[in-house]
């Protein structure tokens, strides 16, 4: 019975170490998954005390952004042969606890290194339960992958609260702007 059940043991406790393609841990070391995580929150939340978006990557308001790391995470991630990245993110609202939204976006990294270029965040979720966010995002993040785009979902105002027609992502100053229309 002994020998019956060890192999068994040992599959299980391997295959369950294992990570799928939709994982920043199949990438990134943990440390690795930290920094990245870090570069993604110095882009989609609020700038640091003192920064602003043309600052925020300053290495004075780095420890800022480094600690909202446990308020953060890769729900997916995925990186092709070509580079790109594709995520869903789980992020905190405001002072909401139970509330999370979900942000859905793309970048490539910088050669030899962590840090994103050519970041966009396509989509936000709306103030959602963890389970909703990851629902909802996850077929974002699938369809974005899929497609290249999300354009025939924007109006679906349950899975995307931005972009909108008051709000779009700049893909030059990599923030959300305003429209102009109310």
């Amino acid at each position: 019975m002994k020998k019956i059940l060890a192999p068994i043991f040992i599959s299980l406790f391997i295959f369950s170490a294992c990570h799928s393609k939709e994982e920043a841990e199949y990438y990134f070391s943990d440390a690795e998954r930290d920094t990245l995580l870090t570069n993604v929150i110095t882009f989609v939340s609020e700038n640091a005390t003192y920064a602003n978006v043309d600052t925020r990557f300053q290495k004075k308001f780095r420890a800022e952004y480094v600690s909202r790391l446990p308020l953060y995470h890769f729900v997916k991630l995925t990186k092709l042969e070509n580079g790109e990245c594709y995520f869903l993110l789980s992020r905190p609202v405001a002072n909401l606890k139970e509330l999370r939204r979900g942000v859905v976006g793309k970048f490539t990294l910088k050669e030899g290194s962590l840090q994103p270029e050519n970041f966009e965040e396509v989509v936000n979720t709306p103030h959602y339960s963890e389970e909703l966010v990851v629902e909802r995002g996850s077929f974002l993040f699938r369809e974005l992958m899929k497609k290249g785009n999300l354009n025939e979902y924007l109006s679906m105002a349950h899975y995307v609260e931005w972009p909108d027609k008051s709000l779009k992502y700049d893909k030059v100053k990599k923030t959300w702007v305003s429209t102009g229309a109310l």
